[in-house]
């Protein structure tokens, strides 16, 4: 039974990035934005990413997603069709941070329905915004920070709290590191601390075992022509909730935390926890870490992984997320990229992909809804 649908029917954009006013009226299908780079496609994705829990796609300060030839602030309103009801959301920056130009300001203005939301997380019943775009494409082979930091943000989708154990971890953490720097730190504050670290990092640890193994579920039934990944998500807690109950290693992790103190004090920063995970993805087919493939092999696995979570979040919620796909279709061959727009239509998703080159997206002629951007306007193309 096909899942309840989820699209924007309008979106406004003022004073945002490039843009001083846009509007796009919409159908379901899914959308195409042609231009040149540089004329503000990838802005209006990330328009559309902040309609979502989060900092959006790029993970902008808020005062960077002002237009820099108005003094009036910046807001992005949206019309969206939401388990069969009209939705208005909308989001913005209070006119208080643009006078104060060394506020870098973490939260924005909310409406749901003309309505403040206190939280962002109360947007996560109503739309799930998910993306591809040109900085993963060496995520596999980077840092093990910004995969987990990845890993993090595909959790907190489906698992909102998740977010805010993350951040009372990092918060504990950071106190300990400072009070390690004492002669003499306060013995009781300092367990007290180790002790919060260790809760959050099984509740963290557990959190990112769940995604994993509801991911790898999805990955291991998809019949589309990316390859197949492994997903592993290594750590002290992950590995030891593997075999062990939450109690126990949540004991281990605060024991070893009490015993790392003088390394930790040396160094700066905690030796174990929920800050040193990493997820590792292996190409099934070559029994191999990603790592190890080709740039080419690295965005297939990326697509389908991301494939694979777009119908995970169906299945969880009942509607598939808006997909942002930036300038993908240049780093595809044709055959992955036909793979790519059939999976599109197959999940139901209102895919927003831009690109550079028309004639990539000739099979999407006719089933999606086509705009031309250049220098902040837009035309409809037939």
């Amino acid at each position: 039974m096909r899942s309840e649908e989820l699209f924007i029917q309008s979106i406004t954009l003022t004073n945002f990035r490039n843009y001083k006013t846009l509007r796009m009226n919409l159908s379901k299908e899914p959308v195409i934005l042609i231009g040149e780079n540089g004329s503000g496609k990838t802005n209006i994705l990330e328009a559309v990413s902040l309609l979502s829990p989060g900092k959006g796609l790029r993970r902008a300060a808020l005062t960077e997603l002002q237009n820099k030839d108005t003094v009036f602030p910046w807001g992005v309103a949206s019309e969206i069709y939401s388990k069969d009801e009209v939705l208005k959301i909308s989001t913005g920056i209070e006119p208080k941070y643009l006078s104060e130009k060394d506020s870098q300001p973490d939260k924005r203005l909310i409406l749901l329905d003309g309505k403040p939301l206190k939280n962002q997380t109360e947007l996560s019943e109503h739309i799930a915004v998910s993306w591809i775009i040109p900085e993963m494409d060496r995520l596999l082979s980077q840092g093990a920070g910004l995969r987990r930091k990845f890993l993090d943000k595909l959790a907190y989708t489906f698992a909102p709290s998740h977010g805010g154990r993350v951040s009372s971890y990092e918060k504990a953490m950071r106190e300990r590191n400072i009070l390690l720097q004492n002669n003499r730190p306060d013995a009781k504050w300092l367990a007290a601390l180790e002790n919060e670290m260790a809760q959050k990092s099984v509740a963290i640890a557990a959190t990112r075992l769940h995604m994993e193994n509801s991911l790898q579920a999805v990955v291991n039934e998809s019949t589309d022509a990316f390859p197949k990944a492994d997903i592993v998500v290594a750590g002290f807690a992950e590995d030891a909730l593997r075999n062990s109950p939450a109690l126990l290693v949540e004991d281990a992790l605060r024991a070893a935390l009490e015993k790392s103190r003088t390394e930790d004090r040396e160094k700066g920063t905690a030796a174990l926890g929920a800050h040193k995970s990493d997820l590792k993805v292996f190409y099934r087919d070559k029994s191999c870490l990603a790592d190890l493939c080709s740039t080419g092999e690295q965005k297939a696995l990326i697509v389908s992984i991301m494939l694979s979570f777009v119908r995970l979040i169906e299945q969880l919620r009942g509607f598939p997320p808006i997909f942002l796909l930036d300038d993908i279709a240049a780093h595809l061959d044709e055959y992955r990229r036909e793979a790519l727009f059939e999976a599109v239509f197959d999940i139901g998703t209102q895919a927003w992909i831009s690109g550079t080159e028309k004639n990539f997206f000739q099979s999407m002629f006719g089933k999606a809804q086509l705009f031309k951007v250049e220098n902040g306007e837009w035309e409809m193309e037939n």
